[in-house]
This record gives C-alpha cells, sequence and structure tokens, in this order.
C-alpha cells in the first residue's frame, strides 16, 4: 500500500475526514526577516513580494521588532519572529542577526536586499532531493502528519498564518520617514504545534485571530533546522 494511501486509511480509522489535497514536492520556503525601521530593507521588501506569485516558492515576510527603537514600532513585528530567525542565526552559527535576512528552505541564507543572490538559492533548493511527510489538514481544526525520515535531534510542526495581500505601509518617523515600503504574505500568527519524531501524528489547530489569512503548515529539523515538508490551505 502507498505511502499516502496508508495515512488516508489510518484517517479513516480515526473517523477523521480528509478535506484537502496531500502534499507532493513542497514548495522552496523562501522567509524574509525585515522592519519597517530598517534603511535597507525597502529593496529586500520588494523582492520578496516580486516572488510571491512565482510558481514553486511560498514568500514569507517576518518584521523583527528589535529596530522600533529607532522611533519607528513597525505595524506587524512581534517577538516570536525575532525568535525564529534567532533560532536561524545560531545554527547557520553568524555573530549577528542581520537584516534584512532571507533564509531558504531552513538550509541557507542570504541577504535579502540582493535580489540574484536570492535567485540562485531558490533554484538550488528546487533541484534538491525532498522526501517529505504525508500532511493533511483534517477539518479546519486538526492537522495530520504522516511518518517519515526525521533529522537528527527531531523535528518540529510549525503553524504559520500569513496575510496574502499587498500592503503599502507609509513610514513617519525613523531612518525610512517619508517612505513607504511593500509588503506582501505578512505573517501575522506562528506557532509551534509540537514535535514530529518521523511517527504520524495529530495536531491541534488554535483558531485563527484575524479573518482572511492562509495558513501553511511546516515541518521542520528543530531550533532552526532544515524544512522538510509544507502544506499551504485554501484561504480560511
Amino acid at each position: 500500500m502507498r505511502k499516502a494511501a496508508l495515512s488516508l486509511f489510518c484517517l479513516a480509522l480515526l473517523g477523521l475526514p480528509a478535506t484537502s489535497a496531500w502534499a507532493a514536492k513542497p514548495p522552496v520556503v523562501v522567509e524574509l526577516f525585515t522592519a519597517q525601521g530598517c534603511s535597507s530593507c525597502g529593496k529586500a521588501n520588494q523582492v520578496v513580494a516580486d516572488l510571491a506569485d512565482r510558481d514553486g516558492v511560498l514568500a514569507l515576510t517576518y518584521s523583527v521588532d528589535y529596530w522600533d527603537y529607532l522611533g519607528w514600532k513597525d505595524t506587524f513585528a512581534k517577538p516570536v519572529f525575532a525568535d525564529r530567525q534567532r533560532a536561524y542565526a545560531k545554527k547557520f552559527a553568524l555573530r549577528d542577526v542581520p537584516t534584512p535576512q532571507v533564509v531558504v528552505s531552513g538550509r541557507v541564507q542570504a541577504s535579502g536586499a540582493k535580489a540574484e543572490a536570492v535567485d540562485e538559492l531558490i533554484r538550488t533548493a528546487a533541484k534538491a532531493a525532498s522526501n517529505p511527510p504525508d500532511m493533511e489538514f483534517v477539518g479546519k481544526t486538526r492537522i495530520a502528519v504522516g511518518s517519515g525520515p526525521a533529522p537528527r535531534g527531531g523535528g518540529e510542526v510549525w503553524l504559520v498564518r500569513f496575510d496574502p495581500r499587498h500592503q503599502d505601509i507609509a513610514v513617519k518617523r525613523g531612518d525610512n520617514r517619508g517612505q513607504t515600503l511593500v509588503h506582501r504574505n505578512v505573517v501575522r500568527e506562528l506557532v509551534r504545534l509540537g514535535s514530529w519524531s518521523g511517527r504520524p501524528r495529530l495536531f491541534r489547530l488554535p483558531p485563527a485571530k484575524d479573518e482572511g489569512l492562509e495558513s501553511v503548515i511546516i515541518v521542520q529539523g528543530a531550533r532552526g533546522g532544515r524544512i522538510l515538508g509544507v502544506l499551504r490551505s485554501t484561504q480560511d
């Protein structure tokens, strides 16, 4: 029996209806860490906004809060986003946390302002072999993650909810005063659902705090490891 069919059979045994398609080859996840108070972040925002509609790419924009001291409080920033970036910085053995920073598939990183470098990382990541676990949204409240090879140190399952709209933010203070910064796929919620050891698990999803957000499930190595699987839902 094929793995996907076996997983669906297990769901049937649990009495859980499957409501969306199983994930195939996961998209290349491009995570931008940016800030409205960062003078060099405007170009990076545009680079990632241009990637938002590219096939085979999932672009996500995380606003960090550690630039707020310059006089402008980022309208989308949350401490949990900066925590995620710091986990990557530790994994990559970086001395400092750079902004703007792009992390591709949890494997490599580059300056978000360097479009050509980001494109090269995406092309390389798209060619990499992958063996993602099967994943399925079960109704609107649960996610099933199937079996698969887990990385050393184990894996984690994350819920990411983002706003897919194009948004222009006029900055009124700080280094970007008077500028309007473009934003796409702004992450509004980031929740660690739990650990994953390579065996099937069912996770409960918290209710969305805002309307109009899209949900993505990311399975990756623990503490900023490589991304193993991605499942994107239809709009909530």
